[in-house]
Formats: C-alpha cells, sequence, structure tokens
C-alpha cells in the first residue's frame, strides 16, 4: 500500500464515521494518526460531547476485536486483565482473561477509578502485555487504547499520575459544537428513542485486517529528515526550558511527536513530514504532559496557551 491508498483508506473511515458523528473532524482525525501510530488516545470533554460514541463508530470501521471497560470505583486490577482461576474438577488453574485482551479498548471514564487499578494499564499501554501471578501475557501488536474522561466534575473522580498520562500520544479536549452542529444533532437524533448504536446510523466496516496492516507498513517507510527532527527536539526540549512550566515533556514525547507526524504525512498523501506536521500535534502531544508554574497558574494562564506560544516561537525549517 502506497501513501495515495492510506489517503483513500483514512477517507473512507472519515466518511462512515461521518454518518453518525456531526463535527469533530480533528478528533477523527486525530484517532487516525494514533491508530497507524499505535499510539493511544484520551479523550476529554463535558458530558453529552459524543466521547463515547465516537469512540464505538471509529471502532465500528475498523477490523479491531473491541472492548470496553466502565471504569468504576470498585473496579479491581484483577477486573480488567484477568486472573488465575483454580478449577476444583481438574485441580488445576486456569487463565480468566480480562476485557483488555482485545484489539480497541474502549476505557470509559477511566478517571473514575482509584490509581491502582489505572496503574494496572500502563504494562499493556507501554509493552502490550500484562503480567498475572509473575508470567507475562501478551497482548495484540494492535492493542490500542481510547480512553475518556469528564474534566467537570472532581467528586468520586481520581486524576491520571503523570506517569499515565506520558503513555497517552494524544489527548483531546472536545468542545461544545457550532449552532449549526447542533442544529444537525438534534434534528438527527431527536428522533430517535433510547440508545443510539453506529449500525443505526450506517457506520460500517470500511477497512479490513490485511488493509490496516498494509497501511502500517506504508507509515513506517514515511522519511523524517534530520531538519525535521531537530525542530521536534528544539519544541519539546523549550517546554523544560520556559519559565511558565514547572515540569516540561518527556523524551517519550518527542519520539512520540515524531512519529504521530510520519502518520499525519501518510494520511496527506505523502511520503515524508514537514514541520507542519509537527506544529498540527504540537498541542494535542504536549498539552497533557506539562505542569504550568505556580507563577502561571497564578497568571490564570492555561497549559495550552503555553505551548502555543512555544510553537509560535520556535524557528521552524523551510
Amino acid at each position: 500500500m502506497n501513501v495515495d491508498e492510506v489517503r483513500a483508506l483514512a477517507g473512507r473511515v472519515r466518511e462512515e464515521i461521518g454518518k453518525a458523528i456531526v463535527g469533530q473532524a480533528d478528533t477523527v482525525d486525530l484517532l487516525l494518526i494514533a491508530l497507524f501510530a499505535r499510539g493511544h488516545v484520551l479523550l476529554e470533554g463535558a458530558p453529552g460531547t459524543a466521547k463515547t460514541f465516537l469512540a464505538q463508530c471509529f471502532a465500528e470501521t475498523l477490523a479491531l476485536d473491541f472492548g470496553r471497560i466502565q471504569f468504576t470505583p470498585d473496579l479491581m486490577p484483577a477486573d480488567i486483565i484477568g486472573a488465575n482461576i483454580f478449577n476444583f474438577q481438574t485441580s488445576t488453574f486456569s487463565l480468566a482473561k480480562g476485557p483488555l485482551f482485545c484489539e480497541l479498548m474502549l476505557a470509559d471514564e477511566i478517571n473514575r477509578t482509584p490509581p491502582k487499578t489505572q496503574a494496572a494499564l500502563l504494562e499493556a499501554m507501554q509493552e502490550r502485555h500484562v503480567t498475572i501471578d509473575g508470567k507475562a501475557h501478551p497482548l495484540s501488536d494492535r492493542f490500542m487504547v481510547v480512553a475518556t474522561q469528564n474534566p467537570l466534575e472532581q467528586q468520586g473522580t481520581y486524576p491520571l499520575p503523570e506517569a499515565q498520562l506520558d503513555r497517552f500520544l494524544f489527548k483531546q479536549t472536545l468542545g461544545y459544537p457550532s449552532r449549526e452542529e447542533e442544529r444537525r444533532i438534534v434534528a438527527e437524533y431527536g428522533v430517535h428513542a433510547g440508545q443510539v448504536l453506529p449500525k443505526d446510523m450506517g457506520v460500517k466496516r470500511v477497512v479490513s485486517a490485511k488493509a490496516l496492516s498494509d497501511a502500517n507498513a506504508a507509515v513506517a517507510k514515511i522519511k523524517l529528515n534530520d531538519e525535521v527532527v531537530a525542530y521536534v527536539l528544539d519544541l519539546v526540549r523549550s517546554t523544560r526550558e520556559t519559565a511558565d512550566l514547572q515540569s516540561g515533556a518527556s523524551p517519550r514525547a518527542a519520539a512520540q511527536l515524531a512519529l504521530a507526524a510520519r502518520a499525519r504525512a501518510a494520511l496527506d498523501g505523502r511520503d515524508y513530514a514537514i514541520p507542519d506536521d509537527v506544529k498540527a500535534l504540537a498541542l494535542p502531544v504536549l498539552r497533557h504532559r506539562v505542569i504550568l508554574s505556580p507563577a502561571a497558574e497564578i497568571e490564570g494562564r492555561r497549559a495550552d496557551q503555553v505551548i502555543e506560544a512555544l510553537v509560535d516561537q520556535a524557528a521552524a525549517p523551510r
């Protein structure tokens, strides 16, 4: 598969999701980039902004084994990774796999579960295997987490630790739709009673397992020249040098930003990454990996504002 075919494949996915989701084009593109870059995505938004439904529609278009975990305060690590269960009839232990053994995992309201259970995801997200009773059990090479969280409610929630946030390739903030988009939502969904499923809106699978493998192989061949690498480094390292941030982005952030830039280039039909790819993805890659300084917090500044200023200041290669 060449990059033109990757772009066409992405177009088919966008078209299918567009049958059910109004707007959110940027979020769909980030999901596609994360899919080809083999990264994870954290979707943050107020209730009713279609975070879960968007993830379901995305999964519906792909030939991936889909799983879902509804995170709750009483969820334990064994509930998601599984456990060895003793069989009294055979006097042996057998592995009861948890819902984490899938290819595309929807982690719904991930900030509603305690850190102990959140930490159970770390190994799976980074190394694509889980350890049960001292034995490692591999997950699929295509394992991808799409997590959602609600930023409005504080009671009964547990903020994600920085180590876990760093495992997410993107953090995307879903805002409210425009008036015209909301009019379409009301017109289309105001006539349905009960829960609407992606298939009810005509969303169907348009990507086969082989096509997905071929697309990943095509993305792996995207060129990243020395000037773009240097630009990525300058941008990420600037987050550690500004007085507005108490903690900057990690080296993992730089590597993932470069990987995401290559995937974006493929979606655009190019076999090489350019500085504009880096600029477009800097905010969703970095916003959850930095911590504001006390002075910046007192001034009412946000991490997004600081990152956008750093992107504007960084000299992009020509």
